[in-house]
């Protein structure tokens, strides 16, 4: 079954994550980099928008029921390829040498926020869903990459605060503090304006990777050192 798909719209890919709350496991993590794969085949896309079909949810993180079920089950070995598989994920969108753009259509939560942060640029619509990192209450602390690349898009002192407290923001608080490019009126306005803004882009590919990897170098060095202490020993959640 398609939990993630892409379309061309004109020289735009549009990958929609087609899994109502989109809780991300192995088969999210897989068919997430397939859609990558795919689109840089495609030497007409010149930009990627990201977003979900369905009315509530952008993304609302790890699918924790699915990985308290492989921890039940010993199945260690499914839950390190789901995370290396979600780094690569991240890694990617990093560095594409394409822009990325979110276009938060509801609620994202955790993995979910961490995604979109991943992504270039962000528009959120504000008639419904709310940003968060709910990790401090339900016991899974981020990992070192993850607060990397969280920081680029989110500023120091208003992450700090997500993060201890694990409080909501809504679509115009996040615009206030430039998390996001615009706070769309709603659903259509929201893909509208994410459509044109990636259709401003006409960049050429080598340029635009080289930039985006000189510029995340040091957050994809932490992403890989952090695989021998917390992946392989499985050090992901408190206990």
């Amino acid at each position: 079954m398609k939990i993630i798909q892409w379309e061309k719209q004109n020289d735009i890919a549009v990958i929609t994550m087609c899994n109502e709350a989109n809780r991300q496991n192995l088969a999210f993590a897989e068919q997430m980099n397939q859609c990558l794969d795919q689109i840089l085949e495609d030497n007409t896309v010149f930009s990627i928008v990201l977003t979900s079909s369905d009315e509530k949810n952008f993304s609302q993180g790890i699918d924790v029921e699915w990985l308290q079920q492989k921890l039940t089950e010993q199945d260690f070995a499914s839950i390190k390829t789901f995370m290396y598989g979600m780094n690569t994920v991240f890694k990617r969108l990093l560095l594409m040498p394409l822009p990325v753009i979110a276009a938060i259509n509801g609620h994202a939560f955790g993995n979910g926020a961490i995604l979109s942060c991943a992504c270039d640029f962000r528009f959120m619509r504000k008639d419904k869903g709310f940003f968060c990192f709910p990790e401090v209450d339900v016991n899974i602390p981020f990992l070192p990459g993850m607060l990397a690349f969280v920081k680029k898009a989110v500023p120091e002192s208003l992450f700090n605060d997500m993060l201890l407290s694990g409080r909501r923001l809504t679509a115009t608080e996040l615009e206030l503090r430039n998390v996001i490019v615009s706070a769309s009126e709603n659903r259509q306005e929201l893909l509208e304006q994410a459509m044109a803004y990636a259709g401003t882009f006409k960049k050429q590919r080598p340029i635009f990777g080289e930039l985006k990897k000189r510029k995340h170098k040091a957050i994809i060095r932490v992403i890989d050192e952090e695989d021998p202490e917390y992946i392989e020993p499985l050090n992901l959640m408190m206990r």
